[in-house]
């Protein structure tokens, strides 16, 4: 058995007598103190549909581990829900969720000497928050996600959550009507499960497979569906192996595994946010990975599948097409995975994917031949410049334009942006600036959903550019640059851009420029002041006064 010091706190010795004691009154009995205990750390809530459907996971699981000889011991973990919480002060919490997981489970499993951990989990941060302590612990290991939503429809369209976000800039610009604004909103959530396209859930937990901690072809089903019960109890077994072969996190997340996971997010058109997980993952793992190599991967991967946000298909039409499988046999085939990497199983990915078709099925077209691929690159490309010398994030997809120069319109908010896109002020070739959101100025780095949304929907998501020191939704797509570092709230170059100032975002150039000489940027640092924070006391307070840049991963243990 792995870590055997953990069995031993509660079997060896009288003096480990109290803590047998305690144990009988939940179950268990003279036999039980000889197995291995394993965590499962349950993300089952109310609060969101992505998480509401967890807990017939978590029994599965906890049978399947009984059944295997194993003892479960299950707890859990919060939650916080960003479909809800968007364009609210609620929001600044999202991100901060990331690191409340991811010690409270590291909490759970040293704390009680657990000898391996089961996590499940549905909403956006679940999934970095889970595996960042699982890195940290290195205990054996498993992630089990919770599933997708089965997507809504409406006039025989597909919907999704950020169908509503989009309806509000429609409906507001007289682009749609009553009717079918609340139809939209009423048929886009039929059912328990994280939000269906290839948003941040749907991306984090797909690129679990290729990282090697999830189960290859389990990421993309549906919530409600069967067959995600079954694989949460496969997942089980397959733990109960690696606990017994003492197969460790840090022996499957390496520099070539994080690879092949964010190669996997290329194809498939994932979200901006992988960018800061990973980062914030590798650091956990202590892996060497920076910015700079999602740009390296992003080269040599093209965009495979047809996916929202910026494209057709969401995640049940991508799981039915083959799903993760298939577009990691296809990357395999073509050079840019790396095979040998190890999995939780034990096996290698290239033994994993060995019964899988090297092309897609004729069938159907969610996911594209090598040959003709929805773009010829990936879609995550990092930008530097005067205005992000540490580097910035912009998606890329989707886009009829991909550089943009106009006049800067300034706020110190995304509240105050909303407003100024609600009142219609904002015109083609604008670039918004949404500043002081950043990891320590916001605090939290709250996604920018609502007004890219809201532009979209009033027809500006082409014409008008974007950039932040905040986050952006994995459903959010257009002319946006997010993560821009440094950020507003330590003198980064975003918090000098003064309305009315020229900037280039150039997606080709990789180039992100306010074009103001560099005496007179010089001129405005000097006279620059950092704001009071807007938290003195409590958990946001506390995180900001320790989060590193998010060209770092915006992590809270940085040395």
């Amino acid at each position: 058995m792995a870590d055997n010091w953990r069995s031993k706190l509660i079997t060896q010795g009288v003096a480990r007598s109290p803590n047998r004691a305690m144990l009988r009154a939940v179950g268990f009995g003279d036999r039980d103190f000889e197995k291995p205990i394993v965590g499962i750390a349950n993300g089952h809530s109310t609060l969101n549909p992505c998480n509401a459907g967890i807990q017939p996971l978590v029994d599965r699981a906890i049978a399947a581990v009984k059944g295997g000889g194993g003892m479960p011991q299950m707890f859990g973990f919060p939650t916080v829900t960003d479909g809800i919480g968007m364009g609210t002060e609620a929001m600044k919490y999202s991100l901060v969720s990331r690191e409340v997981i991811a010690d409270a489970i590291e909490t759970s499993v040293n704390g009680q000497a657990m000898d391996g951990v089961l996590a499940v989990g549905g909403c956006d941060k679940n999934m970095p928050g889970c595996m960042i302590a699982m890195a940290r612990m290195n205990v054996p290991a498993i992630y089990v996600y919770g599933g997708t939503i089965k997507p809504g429809r409406w006039k025989g369209e597909d919907l999704t959550i950020v169908s509503v976000f989009e309806a509000v800039g429609a409906f507001n610009a007289g682009k749609m009507d009553k009717k079918d604004f609340v139809g939209i909103e009423k048929n886009a959530c039929p059912s328990v499960g994280a939000c269906g396209g290839m948003y941040t859930a749907n991306t984090m937990s797909s690129s679990f497979e290729a990282l090697g901690m999830s189960l290859l072809g389990s990421s993309q089903m549906a919530a409600p569906d069967g067959e995600k019960a079954d694989s949460s109890a496969e997942s089980a077994k397959v733990l109960l192996n690696a606990i017994r072969k003492g197969i460790k996190p840090r022996q499957i997340i390496t520099r070539k595994s994080i690879e092949n996971a964010i190669a996997l997010v290329m194809a498939t058109g994932g979200s901006t946010n992988a960018v800061l997980h990973y980062l914030a993952i590798a650091h956990a793992a202590e892996v060497k990975w920076t910015i700079d190599d999602f740009e390296r991967v992003r080269r040599k991967v093209p965009v495979l599948c047809d996916l929202k946000p910026s494209g057709k298909y969401v995640a049940v039409d991508f799981h039915r097409a083959g799903g993760v499988p298939q577009v990691l046999k296809m990357l395999l085939a073509h050079g840019v995975l790396h095979g040998d990497c190890m999995t939780i199983t034990g096996r290698t990915i290239a033994q994993e994917l060995k019964n899988i078709p090297t092309n897609p099925r004729k069938d159907q077209d969610v996911i594209r031949p090598w040959k003709s691929p929805m773009y010829a690159e990936g879609h995550l490309a990092i930008l530097k410049g005067n205005l992000s010398p540490e580097g910035c994030v912009a998606k890329i997809t989707g886009l009829k334009q991909t550089s943009i120069t106009g006049p800067a319109r300034v706020f110190d908010s995304e509240v105050a942006t909303m407003k100024a896109i609600m009142a219609k002020k904002i015109k083609p070739g604008d670039v918004l600036v949404i500043r002081y959101e950043g990891p320590q100025g916001g605090p939290g780095m709250q996604e920018m959903l609502a007004p890219t949304s809201a532009l979209i929907g009033q027809g500006l998501g082409d014409s008008v550019g974007l950039i932040t020191d905040g986050r952006f939704s994995g459903g959010t797509w257009g002319m946006v640059v997010g993560h821009v570092s440094p950020e507003a709230y330590v003198g980064g170059p975003i918090a000098l851009v003064k309305e009315g100032d020229s900037i280039t975002i150039d997606a080709k150039k990789h180039l992100i420029q306010l074009n103001v000489s560099a005496a007179e940027i010089a001129r405005r640092k000097k006279a620059w002041k950092q704001p009071k924070p807007r938290y003195t006391r409590g958990l946001l307070a506390k995180y900001a006064r320790v989060v590193s840049t998010a060209s770092k991963g915006a992590v809270t243990d940085e040395v």
